[in-house]
C-alpha cells in the first residue's frame, strides 16, 4: 500500500463541468491533473492554461501517460462509454459525470469492462457526499423516520433559451439522454433513493412549457412505489421563473426532515434524542449557494473534492468508492422507467 502516491488525473472533455473537476482535484494533497483532451483541440488549450496542466491533441498520447491514473469523463452524457472505454482497455481508473450513460445497457457495458480490466468505476453523484446529506442517510438507518411514508424529490429551476442554444448536443436524446430529469434531476433521484430504497414501479407525466425546440422534456412530474411500501414523486423542470433550490423531502411516522440543497431546513422527530442531535441553521448560517437554480456554474466544487479523496482512498485500500458503476446505474434504470411511462401512459414496473 503506497500512501505517498501522488494519483494522476486526466480530464475528457474540457466543457464548464471539467473545470469544477479541475479545481476539486487541486485542493487534494495527494492528487495532480496530468491533461485533457477534447475533440476540439482549441477548448483544451484553452482549459489547459487556465488550468496548468498539458492539452491533448490525440487521446491516445494522454491515456499511455504512465504518471496517469484516473479518468474524469467530462463529455456529454452520450459519449461516456465511447471514451470510458478506451480509458478502462488503457488500464486507468475512471470517474464519470453523471449519469454513468443514457441507459443502462451502456451503463452494464461499462461496468462489465472494468471488471474485467480489473479498474474501478465510479460515478459522480457529489451531493451524496454533504454532511448533512449523510446526517439524513443515518437518521433513516437509525430508524429515527418510524416508517418511512413520502419521500419527494423537486428540482424546480430556470434555464433560458441560450442554454441550450449554446451547445448542438443539449437537449437531445442522442447525446443527453433526456431533459431535465436526466441532466439536472439526476441528482435528486440519486439522492431520493438512496434514502428510500429500490423503486417498485413509476408513473409518470412530462411537458415542454418553455422549450418547445428541444427534442426532450423540461418537466416531469413522477409518482413512485418504492419496495418498502412508502410512496414518492418527483417533480423537474428548467422552464420555471425564477427558480428554487433543489429540495428533498423524507417523511415518516415519526419525523420529517427538509433538505434544501446541501442545508437541512427542517428536521423534526417524536424522539427526544433524534430531534436534538441536529440545530437547523438560521440562514445566514447556511451555505447560501445558489446550487445551480439559474446558473448551471453556480456550485461549489466542495462535493466533487469530497468524492474524488474518497475515490483515491479506495485505490490506496483496494477497496470499493462509495459510488461504484452499479450504485451509479441505479438512477438511470429508475429515470429509464420514468420515461418509459411517460411515453405509454402506463405504470411502469422496475
Amino acid at each position: 500500500m503506497n500512501t505517498n502516491k501522488i494519483y494522476g488525473f486526466g480530464i475528457l472533455g474540457a466543457g464548464a463541468i471539467a473545470d469544477i473537476h479541475a479545481d476539486a482535484i487541486s485542493k487534494i494533497a495527494n492528487a495532480k491533473l496530468i491533461g485533457v483532451y477534447n475533440r476540439n483541440f482549441d477548448k483544451a488549450q484553452s482549459f489547459s492554461e487556465r488550468q496548468a496542466c498539458e492539452a491533448f491533441e490525440e487521446l491516445d498520447a494522454l491515456l499511455e501517460r504512465e504518471d496517469l491514473d484516473i479518468i474524469c469523463v467530462c463529455t456529454p452524457s452520450g459519449l461516456h462509454e465511447e471514451l470510458a472505454l478506451k480509458a478502462i482497455q488503457k488500464g486507468k481508473h475512471c470517474l464519470i459525470e453523471k449519469p454513468l450513460e443514457i441507459n443502462t445497457q451502456r451503463c452494464d457495458r461499462l461496468i462489465a469492462e472494468a471488471n474485467k480490466q480489473g479498474v474501478q468505476l465510479g460515478v459522480i453523484f457529489q451531493s451524496r457526499f454533504y454532511p448533512e446529506s449523510k446526517l439524513i442517510k443515518q437518521a433513516i438507518d437509525k430508524q429515527w423516520f418510524g416508517k418511512l411514508a413520502i419521500g419527494s424529490a423537486y428540482v424546480k429551476w430556470s434555464r433560458s433559451e441560450a442554454y441550450y442554444q449554446q451547445n448542438a448536443w443539449r437537449g437531445t436524446w442522442a447525446f443527453d439522454g433526456g431533459g431535465v430529469l436526466m441532466n439536472q434531476g439526476i441528482h435528486a433521484v440519486d439522492v431520493l433513493q438512496w434514502y428510500m430504497g429500490e423503486v417498485e414501479s413509476v408513473q409518470a407525466m412530462t411537458g415542454n412549457f418553455r422549450h418547445q425546440q428541444i427534442e426532450v422534456e423540461d418537466t416531469v412530474v413522477a409518482i413512485l412505489r418504492f419496495k418498502s411500501g412508502a410512496l414518492g414523486t418527483i417533480e423537474c423542470s428548467t422552464a420555471l421563473h425564477p427558480g428554487f433550490l433543489k429540495r428533498i423531502e423524507i417523511t415518516g411516522t415519526e419525523g420529517s426532515v427538509i433538505m434544501e440543497d446541501a442545508d437541512i431546513t427542517h428536521w423534526e422527530f417524536s424522539n427526544i434524542e433524534a430531534n436534538t442531535s441536529y440545530i437547523v441553521k438560521t440562514k445566514d448560517e447556511a451555505k447560501g449557494a445558489n446550487g445551480g437554480v439559474s446558473n448551471p456554474m453556480a456550485i461549489s466544487s466542495l462535493g466533487h473534492q469530497l468524492q474524488m479523496e474518497d475515490f483515491i482512498q479506495a485505490l490506496i485500500t483496494s477497496g470499493q468508492p462509495f459510488i461504484d458503476g452499479e450504485e451509479g446505474k441505479k438512477s438511470v434504470k429508475i429515470i429509464e422507467a420514468i420515461y418509459e411511462s411517460a411515453k405509454t401512459g402506463k405504470a411502469v414496473e422496475l
